[in-house]
């Protein structure tokens, strides 16, 4: 880091409370000390930091949120029209109806429309309707669903509860602690322990990502669904990570099992901040009984994005590349540590693919960034593909891959991968910084 980096740094830690609005983007989650934390430019798969160094972005393209690469021209010029014309007004925007009759038609069970501009508020709106639907209060769920006190009320049982849910260290500090036993988590394929759940609860809800780390065994799915409507529950499928990354829409389409309600955000605006929630009418109508409403709800730069994204996103059959590009690294991956003997682990859908390493896999996976950094590359232990991830940049990066792969081996097996390191290892979880 240059003298200005580091007395940038300073500055952020002491008016940005973990320096961040998000724990995701935070460097101290890649490489402490040595990822870029700003950016003055963004465009296709590049990104410039603040000192002029150009990489290849092979991480998370945004978090999850730039399906079709940075700046896509043809959303930014859809977003530069609406612009143009008042992003803003006393009047809503014709955008809002067109895009509920889209995501509608993309998701024939869906009757119904209501929007927000982010992934963690979206699913607090789907639990507030649900509850409203039910009259009942409590919530079975499974996976990560943001920060909103209906899902870190599951943390007021015990500090661990959320652990095996993504995102582990999760503090309830200001949760209020009467929201004790309305959250009850269950793992992944797990059937038995949600119909625990459901046997000693009444459950207003039932809250789960369709698919997370790998695909769900046969009958899960239509187990849970049996399950909800046995127990009078709403099924909720979050797909804010998940949506857009296999097809136009949810990935629970291609699962083939309909949820009452499902929720989008991240790459439904490429970037741009939005956010639905469609659903059945016996459910989404009780937004008309229960007060869910928001000025900047109703700005129009949203919807246009959304609009664009979908549009743009089902014409190049975007979900087909995504999940060409991920296979291809994933099988990188594989390639480049048989090659050297390097014991890793690959999981995930091939658009959400994820490596990790299985001796000393924090400070292994923060050499690993620190190797790719030094030939160009923004490079974790995730990478979500982008429409505009191209086979140059995919042969590009296995090639560094390789070279990488090789020098943490020798590292490995000289116990020096720890002195290897330019800074400290990349936290897990949530951790405060001081």
């Amino acid at each position: 880091m240059t003298n200005e980096s580091v007395e940038r740094e300073r500055r952020v830690l002491a008016r940005i409370p973990g320096g961040a609005q998000l724990l995701s983007k935070r460097p101290e989650q890649f490489a402490p000390g040595q990822w870029p934390r700003h950016y003055s430019r963004a465009k296709g798969v590049y990104t410039w930091d603040l000192d002029g160094h150009r990489y290849v972005d092979m991480s998370t393209s945004g978090i999850g949120t730039c399906v079709l690469g940075f700046a896509d021209d043809e959303v930014d010029s859809a977003v530069r029209d609406v612009i143009a014309n008042g992003s803003m007004s006393t009047l809503n925007c014709i955008e809002e109806l067109e895009l509920a009759e889209l995501l509608c038609e993309l998701h024939p069970w869906a009757d119904m429309v209501r929007y927000a501009r982010s992934g963690g508020e979206a699913l607090t709106i789907a639990v507030r309707l649900a509850r409203a639907a039910t009259g009942r209060s409590t919530v079975a769920f499974c996976g990560y669903h943001g920060w909103h006190d209906w899902y870190l009320a599951a943390n007021l049982a015990g500090p661990s509860s959320l652990d095996g849910h993504l995102l582990p260290g999760l503090d309830p500090s200001g949760v209020p602690a009467q929201l004790a036993g309305t959250a009850f988590g269950f793992r992944y394929n797990r059937l038995d322990e949600l119909e625990a759940i459901v046997a000693e609860h009444q459950l207003a809800a039932i809250v789960m990502e369709p698919v997370r780390e790998h695909d769900p065994e046969p009958g899960f799915l239509p187990g849970v669904l049996e399950l909800a409507r046995r127990a009078g529950a709403v099924l909720i499928f979050d797909e804010v990570t998940s949506g857009l990354r296999v097809n136009t829409g949810g990935i629970h389409l291609q699962l083939g099992v309909e949820p009452d309600v499902a929720v989008f955000a991240k790459a439904i605006g490429n970037g741009y901040p939005m956010a639905a929630v469609l659903g059945r009418a016996a459910v989404l109508e009780h937004a008309q009984r229960s007060f869910v409403s928001s000025t900047y709800w109703t700005e129009r730069i949203g919807p246009a994005a959304a609009l664009a994204t979908l549009r743009r996103h089902r014409a190049n059959s975007v979900g087909t590349r995504l999940s060409a590009v991920g296979a291809a690294v994933q099988a990188g991956w594989r390639a480049a540590a048989e090659e050297v003997g390097l014991d890793v682990r690959i999981h995930g859908i091939a658009p959400l693919s994820h490596l990790r390493f299985v001796a000393q896999p924090q400070p292994s996976v923060t050499l690993f960034t620190q190797l790719m950094l030094d030939r160009g590359f923004l490079a974790g232990g995730s990478f979500y593909p982008s429409f505009a991830h191209q086979d140059e940049h995919v042969e590009q990066y296995l090639a560094a891959v390789r070279s990488v792969f090789a020098e943490i081996r020798a590292a490995q097996d000289a116990g020096s991968v720890q002195a290897a390191l330019r800074g400290p290892v990349a936290h897990t979880g949530f951790t405060r910084l001081t």
